[in-house]
């Protein structure tokens, strides 16, 4: 059954391609002009659509860049905290299971408050360790929002001059399988980006 959709689904969406290819055939050009829409709201040169390769535009993005910063640093920081105290709490088992096998406990009931110190020590760790990694998923998820209303408001106020119907996303999600380079936005988005940005003073 799961074989029948799929096989509907693909024609389909053959079907749906090839409308589409036949619709706007006779409008396309050989020129690299972009797409404008008249007046009447005829299309000139290519379709009123684009996609932005969100993989490259991240990766020359001053925004993200600085955000992914923030980021690292606080993820050193936080690693650094851990292993800091990770390091003093393994000196200091080490210490007691010398003491221990030297006998250098007055009683026994003093080496097992040592014992017991030592294990709570571990816990409150490991729930330290648990609760600044969830600190910095929470950043992150935070900083993943700004950076998602700051590319949203730019693309609004970029596509007032440029008019595109649609702005695709070439996400690792593959929202495009195939398109022409001549509706690739990513170059123009990326630079009115960087125009709009302002870093904040170090």
């Amino acid at each position: 059954m799961k074989n029948i959709n799929y096989v509907i689904s693909g024609v389909l969406a053959v079907a749906i391609i090839i409308l589409f290819i036949m619709q706007f055939a006779g409008k396309k050009e050989t020129n690299t002009a972009r797409a404008t829409i008249t007046p009447d709201g005829e299309t000139s040169g290519y379709l009123p659509v684009a996609y932005v390769d969100m993989d490259s535009l991240l990766l020359n993005y001053n925004y993200y860049n600085d955000l992914m910063e923030v980021i690292m640093k606080k993820q050193e920081n936080s690693r650094a905290n851990i292993n800091q105290q990770a390091n003093r709490l393994q000196s200091e088992i080490q210490d007691f299971e010398r003491k221990l096998q030297n006998n250098a406990f007055l009683t026994r009931e003093r080496a097992e408050q040592e014992q017991q110190r030592l294990m709570r020590r571990q816990q409150e760790l490991q729930e330290l360790d648990n609760r600044l990694a969830k600190e910095l998923m929470d950043e992150q998820q935070k900083l993943a929002e700004q950076l998602r209303d700051s590319l949203l408001s730019q693309l609004k106020i970029y596509n007032q001059e440029r008019n595109f119907q649609i702005i695709f996303s070439s996400r690792s999600t593959d929202v495009i399988l195939l398109a022409d380079d001549a509706y690739n936005i990513t170059n123009e988005i990326l630079e009115h980006l960087n125009k709009s940005y302002s870093p904040a003073a170090k």
